[in-house]
Formats: structure tokens, C-alpha cells, sequence
């Protein structure tokens, strides 16, 4: 801070972050140097104000069939700027015009799920998440492009055939099922035999 005249006897602080307790000390310096600090003030908590930090690393997707899972990463307790603070989640289909917006009044929370049976698997939709305090809603986050949770696999693997190379061993192959928005991404199969 910049030194004040030795005829003052008072300051204002400024650029403080609201919400938060302080203790302040004051130093008296001359040509010669700086001298030792006065005992700490009382501990003083700056007013409230609406939050201006918006979440960050907006993801999600999973979760099972008609479900839209949404994360985000939490706010640190020092950006939440008051009391009552909570998450705004907004969402909608891509190409939609209308927002559905969620109030997750949590502070802890980093995760929505949404559950409509009219979702379809593998949905995009556009997401945004913000924040509120008791003094009022704050920023929002930019867009993220969430997909919806998927189905199970709609179609069998085609061409499935079996190749004897030992006396204890069968290869079998088959082809792969292609990605499509009923498929989902396929994670693995099952080879079963009788």
C-alpha cells in the first residue's frame, strides 16, 4: 500500500474481497526505517456482495437412459462473496430455445442429474451453470455440450465365427458394431459359448 502522511490517522482500505474477515496492523516509518507493527485490530468482515465467479470444468454426461448428468467443480468458500450461496444449472436440447433452469441450493455440490423418460440416449444438450448468494444470482459459466446417458446396445455383433486352433482353444471373431446415436459407444462384449 502506498505510504500515508505522518499528519493522518486514518485510511481506507480498498480492493478487499467481500465477504471475508481481516485484521489489520499499522507501521510507522521514518528516513531512517520502518518500526515494529501494532497489535492486530479485531477481526472485521466485509459486507456481502453477489458472487462474480462462475464454476469452472462444466462436464458430464453418463448416468443411465433418460438421464442428463451435469458437473461442474465447486466454488472455493473465499469466491462464494456471502451467505445462502448456491449453484443455478441451466440447460436445454441443442437447437432449443428454452432454458430449464435448477437451483441446487448445496454448497458442497458439484453434480445435477436431470431425469426425464423423454430423453432420448445420447441427446446433445447446451448447459451452463452459475451462482447465487442471498444478495442475488452472479455469473454464469459459458456453454458446454453435455450428451444424455445412454442405452444399452440395440443390435447383436453380425458375422460371428469360430476357428479351432487347438485341442483347448476356439478363436471366435465377429464384426464390430459401428457408433451410432442408438449404439452408443460400445465398451466391450461378451464372447459366450455351450
Amino acid at each position: 500500500p502506498e505510504v500515508i502522511s505522518g499528519r493522518t490517522h486514518q485510511a481506507t482500505v480498498v480492493d478487499l474481497s467481500p465477504w471475508v474477515e481481516y485484521e489489520f496492523r499499522v507501521v510507522a516509518s521514518n528516513s531512517v526505517g520502518i518500526g515494529e507493527p501494532s497489535s492486530p485490530s479485531a477481526l472485521l468482515k466485509t459486507k456481502a456482495a453477489v458472487p462474480v465467479v462462475a464454476p469452472t470444468n462444466i462436464s458430464g454426461g453418463g448416468g443411465s437412459r433418460s438421464e442428463l448428468v451435469i458437473t461442474w467443480e465447486p466454488v472455493s468458500e473465499e469466491l462464494q462473496n456471502g451467505e445462502g450461496f448456491g449453484y443455478i444449472v441451466m440447460f436445454r436440447p441443442l437447437g432449443s430455445t428454452t432454458w430449464t433452469k435448477a437451483v441446487v441450493a448445496s454448497v458442497e455440490s458439484s453434480k445435477y442429474v436431470y431425469r426425464n423418460e423423454s430423453i432420448t440416449p445420447l441427446s446433445p444438450f447446451e448447459v451452463k451453470v452459475g451462482v447465487y448468494n442471498n444478495e442475488g444470482e452472479g455469473t454464469l459459466s459459458s456453454i458446454s455440450i453435455i450428451y444424455s446417458g445412454e442405452d444399452e446396445p440395440q443390435m447383436a455383433p453380425a458375422g460371428a465365427s469360430a476357428l479351432s486352433v487347438s485341442a483347448a482353444a476356439v478363436e471366435v471373431s465377429w464384426l464390430p458394431i459401428p457408433w451410432n446415436r442408438h449404439t452408443g459407444r460400445v465398451l466391450g462384449y461378451e464372447v459366450r459359448g455351450w
